[in-house]
């Protein structure tokens, strides 16, 4: 996808989309280094699943290409896995994991710890009962409005469950406000929110 990102690279879940894996998201995305063929390059990581990632960086690499990568989630634990190149635009790349059960439980502990305290986030989208409801876990920020966004204005929900939340900051509130003035319904985060904040997203202070 390009540098330049359309509706289709940044879109959220889609109904009836099916994923083996969930994929995450960043507030500050974190620093990979990738190496192929003798060669090395820098980049962002974009998202991350258990099964993949998509990277913006300045190593060229086409469809099919095998590389290997290294990056922390949390900046401790460092993470050295091989993928394989799925898709590219530009700088983008789509690719997935080639992972063995070491590595793999590793990704599954730092996304659980990036989860707990609002470094990472996941959001969702999921019929229950003949309803629409979009689940965000982890942190509720900026990163995830591009997400959030397209599942409220082109896929549509009729409820928003933030129970699940670590963390939100203040554009996070903001994406609450928007959603209560189109009218859905918002379960809070049970994570404590400041007067400001929960002022911004129309909630009582606790």
């Amino acid at each position: 996808m390009p540098s330049q990102e359309t509706d289709s690279t940044r879109q959220g879940p889609i109904m009836g989309e099916q994923r083996r894996h969930q994929r995450i998201r960043f507030n500050e995305p974190p620093f990979v280094r990738l190496g192929q063929a003798g060669r090395t390059g820098m980049g962002r990581l974009e998202n991350l699943s258990l099964g993949g990632l998509m990277v913006r960086a300045d190593l060229p690499l086409k469809t099919g290409d095998a590389f290997g990568c290294e990056f922390s989630v949390l900046g401790s634990v460092l993470i050295d896995i091989s993928a394989v190149v799925v898709g590219c635009v530009g700088e983008l790349y789509s690719a997935r994991f080639q992972a063995g059960p070491i590595s793999e439980q590793l990704l599954k502990d730092e996304i659980a710890s990036a989860l707990s305290i609002g470094k990472a986030s996941i959001l969702s989208v999921n019929e229950l009962r003949g309803r629409r409801v979009m689940r965000v876990s982890g942190g509720l920020n900026e990163c995830l409005r591009g997400d959030f966004m397209h599942a409220l204005t082109k896929v549509g929900v009729d409820e928003i469950d933030l129970s699940k939340v670590t963390d939100i900051d203040r554009a996070g509130a903001e994406l609450c406000r928007i959603a209560r003035d189109h009218g859905i319904s918002v379960i809070r985060p049970s994570c404590p929110i400041g007067d400001e904040l929960a002022a911004i997203a129309g909630w009582r202070a606790a």
